[in-house]
């Protein structure tokens, strides 16, 4: 999966998304939690929207993600703003870091691109490895109750003045796992191109997502419901987790 033709699509059909309010939140979250964000990794940066967001409230951050294609797209639109962050293209589970971070973050789902058990501890304890002694990694993912009630094998139709986008999706209650596919028509002269994207995602329990957490060295302080201090609810569709080394957390 790289979003070859994804990624230039994303903006346009993401344009929903307050990028703005969300940063405000996650220093918000960061406060709550005593961290002040030093250097900081937007883990699965995608085209930028979020690190440029970082960075306009000047926070030290850098961005890593493993599509060329959305990097391409990050690096116009942050140059575009005044800032060069370093960009790094990697998979989360293979990611070499030039230092150690002290804050990473993870939003929009990303997490559950990985859809291999095995591979998402990889993930973690890639950010494990680089994470200070003191430092907090907050992510977000797709709740079980979304893939089950809400993506399950449901389609979507999807269209601005740049795009149709067919969505469909294909649900497997038995990994709670959905592949999606994406049919991309753009409209050229009287005529249209037609694209074609397909990738899944998996949502993990809360148990899943501890052990496996807890396998790389990493423990959870919190779980919110998005954008809320609030625990989750049993039909919440995305949720936060905050999590640090475990023996932080010990020392308490």
């Amino acid at each position: 999966m790289s979003y070859t033709y994804f990624a230039e699509h994303y903006d346009s059909l993401t344009e929903d998304v307050d990028y703005s309010a969300r940063a405000e939140h996650f220093l918000e979250l960061l406060k709550r939690h005593g961290h002040s964000p030093r250097v900081t990794l937007d883990l699965a940066c995608g085209t930028g929207s979020f690190l440029i967001e970082l960075l306009k409230r000047g926070i030290d951050a850098f961005g890593a993600d493993m599509s060329c294609e959305m990097l391409t797209l990050a690096q116009t639109k942050t140059s575009s703003e005044g800032f060069s962050p370093i960009l790094i293209c990697c998979k989360m589970q293979e990611m070499e870091l030039y230092s150690d971070i002290d804050t990473c973050v993870c939003t929009l789902d990303s997490i559950n691109h990985i859809t291999d058990k095995n591979e998402l501890v990889k993930a973690f304890s890639n950010v494990a490895r680089y994470l200070s002694a003191d430092g907090i990694f907050v992510f977000d993912a797709n709740t079980v109750y979304k893939h089950k009630e809400i993506l399950s094998d449901n389609c979507y139709i999807i269209e601005n003045e740049d795009v149709f986008c067919a969505w469909q999706n294909e649900y497997d209650p038995s990994t709670n796992e959905v592949l999606i596919t994406l049919d991309f028509f753009e409209a050229q002269g009287d005529m249209y191109s037609r694209t074609y994207e397909q990738f899944s995602e998996r949502a993990y329990t809360d148990k899943e997502m501890k052990e496996m957490l807890t396998e790389a060295g990493l423990e959870i302080e919190a779980v919110y419901d998005d954008m809320s201090f609030s625990p989750p609810e049993t039909d919440s569709q995305r949720v936060v987790y905050v999590v640090k080394h475990s023996d932080k957390i010990n020392d308490k």
